[in-house]
């Protein structure tokens, strides 16, 4: 009688991780170098990725930086264009789409972002990974030197490596925190030394040691164990969701190819070299599982299996389920076509807020619970409240006019100025002669003016006695 798996017996890889042992002990990756169209792709996307990573603190638009994400000034300016905490609503606005945007591209693409733009995959596999071919050969070779005892030749292999990764992981901490105060007050923390600025230093050797770690030792583990994007995975994909499948109608039953006789069995003739690649170490042919990152590897060895072989090439492929059981497509579900809507009208709504987004905001209130004052000479004052948000790079004064009646304004303190990107509030007093009131509430204009230009013109009330 013919043994028969269960249902739990076929689902039983995924009750451990591909990188941990029964007894619970880490199991080291050797993913093979992979090479192939998608990997070939991936490189050059991550080419272009890390020279924006690595060039952008450098790239400055009018003397500013082009990006600059100070989370602790709460400042950023991005593409050149300054925020603040005014800005809160817009920033606000735009993490909520970019929520959105990777809810539905994982609805429709699955994890594309994982394998292709996610900084944790390009750093490990287009960098690290790349930087140990280099030094310790392919995977049957660094399988083979940590197998053997210690010698001089491993020892300076293996120093060689950490040394490396410890510079760009160095390199990157830096990188990371000139986006956060600039390059300039960068390079004048360098020059300055260490006893300069203790804790900006001590911090950078801390991330610097953090992502050592992380790309030295802990690796895939960050994408299986840690990143909560992978668990969501588990939430949004559908059987719709093109991810990377194994196509299992084609594929089996798999066998080997024996030559000389008929081949009875699937496409796939259970080479492993799909498992031999991944660098999460699973088998993609059990079906999508959490620790694939859809990183293309598998596509790009199984394409050269079956060239060899003379099959067509596809037997892993990007593809949904429904495609692979009925070799239909259908990419736009109730629930993607509702995250686009949602992501459209956000996209809209920050265009607009956007676009409408001023240099300099401007606000003028009576201030609140107090009437009018008398004051020698047959006039009457109000007081009003003043605040000038600003927007741009540059300090700027201000001076404040009555436009449609005779009067005069006299401002509470010393002369207004406004810092960049920053708050300044004001009192003043706004005298009219009693001549000029003639309702209960006079409509007046204020010009709000920085030198000869017009910032904007305030329309109000003057609360007044009428004679």
């Amino acid at each position: 009688m013919e043994n028969q798996n269960t249902p739990h017996q076929e689902e039983a890889f995924r009750d451990s991780l591909a990188t941990v042992t029964q007894e619970g002990k880490r199991k080291w990756i050797f993913p093979k170098k992979p090479s192939g169209k998608f990997y070939t792709a991936r490189s050059i996307l991550s080419v272009f990725l890390l020279a924006f990573l690595f060039g952008a603190p450098f790239i400055k638009i009018g003397g500013h930086p082009l990006l600059l994400l100070n989370v602790i000034d709460r400042h950023f300016v991005i593409f050149g264009v300054p925020f603040g905490p005014h800005d809160l609503h817009l920033f606000a606005l735009t993490m909520i789409a970019i929520i959105v945007s990777v809810f539905l591209f994982t609805v429709v693409y699955g994890r594309l972002f994982c394998g292709w733009i996610c900084p944790q995959t390009i750093f490990m596999e287009m960098v690290f990974r790349k930087i140990e071919y280099w030094i310790e050969g392919d995977w049957q070779k660094q399988r083979a030197l940590k197998a053997a005892p210690w010698s001089g030749i491993k020892i300076f292999k293996k120093t060689t490596k950490q040394i490396i990764f410890f510079t760009i992981s160095f390199l990157i901490a830096n990188t990371f925190l000139s986006y956060i105060i600039g390059v300039d007050k960068l390079y004048h923390f360098i020059s300055d030394g260490p006893g300069e600025h203790f804790g900006t230093f001590l911090a950078i050797v801390i991330f610097s040691g953090l992502f050592y770690f992380v790309f030295s030792y802990f690796r895939e583990q960050a994408c299986t164990l840690v990143c909560p994007y992978g668990r969501l995975q588990g939430v949004m994909l559908d059987q719709n969701s093109v991810v990377i499948h194994y196509d299992y109608k084609r594929g089996e039953p798999r066998g080997k190819l024996k030559k000389g006789e008929e081949n009875t069995n699937g496409d796939c003739i259970d080479c492993g070299q799909c498992v031999d690649v991944c660098p999460t170490g699973i088998d993609i042919r059990n079906g999508t599982q959490l620790e694939c990152v859809n990183c293309t590897a598998c596509i790009d060895v199984c394409d050269s299996v079956m060239t060899k072989i003379s099959k067509p090439k596809g037997l892993i492929r990007y593809a949904s389920k429904t495609q692979i059981e009925t070799k239909r497509q259908t990419l736009f579900t109730p629930r993607a076509i509702g995250y686009t809507i949602v992501l459209l009208i956000l996209v809209s709504l920050i265009s607009i807020l956007m676009t409408n987004r001023t240099q300099v905001e401007l606000s003028i209130l009576r201030t609140p619970g107090m009437l009018f004052q008398e004051q020698p000479g047959e006039k009457l004052s109000n007081f009003y409240d003043l605040k000038i948000v600003n927007k741009t790079f540059n300090k700027f004064g201000v001076s404040v006019e009555l436009e449609n009646i005779q009067g005069e304004i006299k401002i509470i303190g010393k002369d207004l100025s406004v810092e960049p990107q920053g708050v300044t509030e004001a009192k003043f007093l706004v005298i009219l002669p009693k001549s000029e009131i003639k309702y209960l509430k006079t409509p007046i204009k204020i010009a709000v003016k920085s030198g000869n230009k017009i910032l904007d013109v305030i329309n109000t009330s003057f609360l007044g006695k009428v004679k």
